[in-house]
């Protein structure tokens, strides 16, 4: 099996890291491809990457094809690449917005899957949730589930909704958890902590929680209660936070994204 890799920014190159180390690509099994010549002089500096500038030079040998690049660029990217896809050919898409079936009439092809990655899979901590036309076989998608969960988790979703819908839930996700931690680290430097200290009271509760949330069934709201006390400290900040409405603002602010990444989607 051959992988290529469209776009070697951020997510792509993540992509095609972690990619590198799974089991089913042999060495030189995968291919990246990008636009900037100075991108990919620093990439054939990396051994176990076969590294183009031309899709001609690697489309036409690939099975499998990841095109990470920014969505406005899609349209055009398409054009060059219809003469050289073939049918067999399964395309993955982690651009936000484009839809299946605007990739398979823009390509000639019928073998698409749609994901939609988020920002900690750059450390192997990311949640992928991706969606296929009916032409992907389930051996096919099994294997695409292996190269997704190469940089973290991944979930299969029945349909596009469903990748609109992570958009603003997990896509998303890690800018709401950044902006709540803002606001803490903020509030520990005005009761008087230094910058740094503010930083490890911060992350190191907000691990923790996860940790402990992870590590046990209970709910969210059960490891509240286990927190709060009646007429307590964890008490008095959640009801400060019921009091101004600030779950509901959360949901808004997650639906917003949600009809955001409808919007775009109708724009392809």
């Amino acid at each position: 099996m051959k992988v290529l890799v469209i776009g070697a920014g951020n997510m792509g190159l993540t992509y095609a890291e972690s990619m590198s180390k799974s089991k089913l690509l042999k060495k030189r099994n995968l291919m990246i491809l990008d636009s900037s010549q100075e991108k990919t002089l620093s990439l054939k500096k990396i051994l176990h990457f076969e590294v183009h500038e031309n899709l001609e030079d690697c489309v036409p040998k690939a099975d499998l094809i990841f095109i990470a690049v920014k969505p406005y660029h899609s349209e055009d990217l398409f054009k060059k690449m219809k003469n050289l896809v073939k049918g067999g050919q399964i395309v993955i898409s982690i651009m936000a917005g484009v839809t299946i079936k605007s990739m398979q009439e823009g390509l000639g092809i019928n073998k698409i899957v749609r994901a939609m990655p988020n920002l900690p899979a750059q450390i192997g901590k990311g949640v992928t949730s991706y969606t296929a036309s009916s032409e992907v076989s389930r051996i096919e998608l099994l294997t695409i589930e292996n190269l997704l969960d190469t940089t973290g988790k991944s979930i299969l979703v029945s349909s596009e909704k469903f990748i609109d819908a992570s958009t603003g839930i997990s896509g998303s996700g890690p800018a709401y958890v950044f902006y709540f931690m803002q606001s803490m680290m903020e509030a520990a430097l005005k009761m008087g902590f230094s910058a740094n200290d503010s930083k490890v009271l911060v992350s190191q509760t907000f691990e923790g929680a996860v940790d402990l949330f992870n590590q046990s069934d209970l709910s969210p709201n059960s490891w509240m209660e286990r927190v709060a006390s009646k007429g307590g400290t964890t008490r008095a900040a959640l009801d400060s936070m019921e009091d101004n409405n600030v779950k509901e603002l959360i949901k808004e602010a997650a639906y917003s994204a949600f009809n955001r990444a409808v919007e775009l989607g109708k724009d392809k």
